[in-house]
């Protein structure tokens, strides 16, 4: 076999093994539903009528999917790199937090505003994320702890945060001005008046970037050198705490920006979380299902946001109970995690083809 078919098969592998779990992942969803007395046809049929069967239900899930794009990417850019950045929820709390301030306190032209708000979210997503960055680098203490305990400082510092300084009296005074707003009425009134926003264009532009950044620059290059052998960059020549921390950094402002997307874009204000949005953790699975590809993510965060988006409708529509959605979502990474199975079915059903 030459190095070009290896490749192709290669590529064709791992293009084979999300479709397949997905695939896993939906049948066994419908089992689910006959073993609850649901029809797995009329269920699947509104859950895809709820994504893409009027202007509307596409709408809201291409808005559902703008901060998945962002989350994916944060996680992704910091795999890449070596790095687990399981605080991506934190980190985009605080971004949608520091974005909406921004866009409460300041009033300027829009030219201005709004890339000074969403800047804002970026430094903030930074921010939370260079301090488990100079701790791996300085202290080896391990990101996978810092991020996943500065998840929970992220929500109770922005809710007291919100509390003390954007609601008076009880009273919402944290509402954006408009110069600061994502909002669309071209894109709404394209998607039936859905919550579609200018954020979108920003994630895929987004993701376009970290795609260069990472394979067309030099620096990009350096980041997953390091991510690969951290001994034999050291060797070198590069600097391996620095890179560490410009990893971390670089990932919490994606996260930070896609916390902007949602306050400025989604909601236009800050909001009180009695838990946490999930949007960061969602990110996790949509950058294991998207192989951690600046195009994988992209599908993957489509697919997220149309199955969430998608549930209100099977519920309304064929009875189906919308926590089917979520487990559906969980069987699919269980079948993405478990590659290694789904490789070596693949491998034996290729060998007794040749076999014969």
């Amino acid at each position: 076999m030459s190095d070009n078919q290896k490749k192709t098969k290669q590529v064709l592998t791992g293009l084979a093994i999300p479709l397949i779990a997905i695939a896993f992942g939906f049948l066994a969803g419908a089992v689910i539903m006959l073993l609850s007395g649901n029809n797995p046809i009329t269920g699947y049929t509104a859950l895809i009528q709820g994504v893409i069967g009027d202007r509307y239900y596409f709408g809201e899930t291409l808005q559902r999917m703008t901060p998945l794009i962002f989350s994916g990417l944060a996680v992704a850019f910091a795999f890449r790199t070596g790095l687990l950045n399981i605080g991506v929820e934190g980190q985009l709390i605080v971004g949608w937090l520091a974005a909406v301030y921004v866009g409460v306190a300041m009033d300027a032209p829009m030219i201005v505003h709004l890339p000074l708000a969403i800047l804002a979210g970026a430094i903030a997503g930074g921010l939370w994320g260079f301090v488990p960055g100079i701790l791996k680098a300085r202290f080896q203490v391990h990101e996978v702890i810092v991020t996943i305990m500065m998840n929970y400082v992220a929500l109770h510092v922005s809710n007291s945060i919100i509390r003390t300084y954007l609601l008076a009296s009880g009273q919402r005074t944290d509402f954006i001005n408009s110069s600061a707003s994502l909002e669309s009425d071209f894109l709404s009134s394209l998607t039936d008046f859905s919550r579609l926003h200018w954020g979108f264009f920003i994630a895929i532009a987004a993701a376009i970037f970290m795609w260069f950044y990472l394979w067309k620059t030099s620096k990009g290059f350096e980041l997953r050198a390091v991510g690969y052998n951290k001994h034999a960059s050291s060797y070198a020549g590069m600097n391996v705490n620095t890179n560490i921390v410009l990893s971390m950094v670089i990932s919490g402002a994606f996260a930070g920006i896609g916390g902007a997307m949602v306050g400025l874009g989604t909601y236009q204000y800050a909001n009180i979380l009695p838990s946490f949005t999930n949007l960061g953790f969602d990110g996790i699975a949509v950058a294991l299902l998207g192989a951690s590809t600046s195009i994988g993510i992209i599908l993957s965060a489509f697919l997220f946001g149309g199955l969430k988006e998608g549930a209100s409708n099977m519920q309304a529509a064929a009875g189906v109970a919308p926590e089917l959605v979520e487990i559906i979502i969980a069987l699919i990474i269980f079948f993405v995690a478990s590659s290694y199975l789904i490789r070596w079915i693949m491998t034996r059903l290729q060998n007794n083809k040749e076999g014969k």
